[in-house]
């Protein structure tokens, strides 16, 4: 930055001036004192702040230094400097004190270049300066915030780094929002402005991570109510030697078509006259339970999924070839993040659901017939919450209900809607649905144990021999107590132990 030099040796010429008397030199001697008295206050402010000094040998030719945002380095040279430059003045500001010292300030974060120059142009002293952030305020807070951590801090452009140890994984989220709100401040906007926790990079490593086992219920009833009711009427009618003809079929359109139907038929025959009726009724009642008692177990920070079910073709694309498909799966599925916080608390972001196959599908045919494909409904039932609860604390994901109502009618015109009458010529097709579902979810902060306390399912498990199979219809093998004695209490059935 040439000003600095070009003030250190007008200051001489000034002097001189100003001895002889000259009123212009003493008015230009005091704008002087009023434009250099504020350039080099920041310097010793600075100076204040941040207390650094290098002393260049005499043969010393290129050095790399750091100095902290907002700080100052004061650097004394082994001879006087007539010229200094600056490469990036946006970033580091030089302030000539005297022909051997010079503060550098830096003023935004990055890197840049200073020259120093004798009164006969040769290189002095090149510095390669990298302008950081001073962590060391930032790493006291840290200490002082959550003690018994290590953490370390290192500013790398304008970027920090977050290394060492902590105790679990809220302190380690902790740390990472303190350095955010660090960065943010110096650019003048929110931490949403600029994505400032985006510039954290954490390399915490979580000392003894818990681990959480997830217990979850979910608990399903459908139920469906089906009713249908129509007639079909149909007749031939002669006169004077002209027959006439009439039929009237009323469908079920409601539900995909019709349904297995009870039909009521009648007909009457008079000379060349007939007549013929249907009476086609249907009620069903359905119910339908799901139950899912999925049991997951993650370490703390981390995700864990379930599914119980399958996967139906879903097509993606086409051509001469082919249907090209993929898989997607179905069924009750459980996604859960679970982060355990002080004093036992657990954090806890869970997705579930239940879809299943229906009939409200579609069909799809490529470029030959044998590339036809059917695709398949899918009904879907999903929830998902953040929740903080505490281990073994339970949390119901109720209020999931859902009701259908259809009713339609098919007739004829006119005739259908007359009050009685009408009932011969129309359908009636009616059905409601309702669902509700109930979600459970339970916590428990686990610790692993020994191989020996663990059972499986199939413990004890002996299959029966041919004879019981065949002549007493055993699927496993049963006996008795050794010693004859009864067990306590009723039990209708068989019953024994299991080799």
């Amino acid at each position: 930055m040439m000003c600095g030099a070009f003030k250190f040796e007008w200051r001489k010429v000034f002097a001189a001036m100003a001895a002889a008397g000259s009123l212009a030199a003493v008015l230009v001697v005091a704008a002087f004192v009023t434009i250099a008295v504020p350039l080099a206050a920041p310097a010793a402010n600075a100076a204040d702040l941040n207390d650094q000094l290098i002393n260049v040998a005499p043969n010393e030719t290129s050095r790399y230094v750091r100095i902290g945002l907002n700080k100052s380095l004061i650097v004394r040279l082994p001879e006087a400097a007539r010229d200094v430059l600056v490469s990036s003045p946006t970033k580091l500001d030089a302030v000539v004190r005297s022909a051997r010292t010079i503060y550098l300030i830096g003023l935004e974060v990055g890197q840049t270049n200073v020259f120093f120059f004798d009164e006969e142009g040769r290189q002095i002293l090149s510095l390669d300066v990298a302008v950081e952030r001073d962590v060391g305020l930032l790493e006291d807070t840290l200490l002082r915030l959550m003690p018994g951590t290590e953490i370390n801090v290192e500013a790398l452009n304008d970027s920090l780094i977050l290394t060492g140890s902590v105790s679990n994984a809220q302190q380690s989220r902790m740390a990472v929002d303190i350095a955010a709100r660090f960065i943010a401040p110096s650019d003048g906007v929110t931490e949403t402005d600029h994505g400032s926790a985006s510039r954290v990079v954490n390399m915490l490593n979580i000392v003894g991570r818990d681990q959480v086992m997830l217990k979850v219920t979910i608990a399903e009833l459908q139920r469906t109510i089906l009713k249908q009711m129509g007639v079909d009427l149909a007749a031939t009618l002669d006169i004077a030697s002209t027959i006439l003809s009439f039929a009237s079929v009323n469908p079920f359109t409601l539900g995909n078509g019709n349904l297995s139907t009870t039909n009521l038929t009648g007909a009457h025959s008079s000379g060349g006259d007939s007549a013929s009726g249907v009476i086609r009724a249907l009620e069903r009642d359905g119910l339908l339970r799901t139950l899912a008692e999925p049991t997951l177990t993650a370490i703390s920070g981390e995700t864990a999924n379930f599914l119980a079910g399958g996967e139906f073709p879903v097509p993606v694309g086409s051509d001469d070839n082919g249907i090209t498909i993929e898989f997607k799966p179905f069924g009750v599925g459980l996604g859960f993040t679970p982060i355990v916080l002080s004093e036992g608390r657990i954090n806890l972001k869970v997705s579930t659901e239940v879809s299943e196959l229906t009939t409200d599908g579609f069909s799809i045919t490529g470029a030959s017939a044998s590339a036809s494909l059917t695709i398949p409904g899918l009904r879907v039932r999903r929830a998902s919450t953040t929740v903080e609860l505490p281990s073994g604390g339970s949390l119901v994901m109720a209020g999931l209900i859902q009701e259908a109502h259809k009713q339609q009618l098919n007739g004829i015109p006119g005739i259908k809607d007359l009050p009685v009458l009408g009932t011969l010529f129309r359908s009636r097709d009616f059905q409601n649905e309702e669902t509700e579902l109930v979600v459970i979810i339970t916590p428990y902060i686990v610790t692993p144990v020994g191989r020996d306390q663990l059972v499986t399912p199939e413990l004890n498990l002996n299959l029966a021999n041919d004879v019981q199979g065949y002549f007493m219809g055993h699927i496993n093998r049963v006996y008795g107590v050794g010693n004859g004695a009864s067990p306590d209490g009723a039990y209708h059935g068989s019953y024994g132990f299991m080799d």
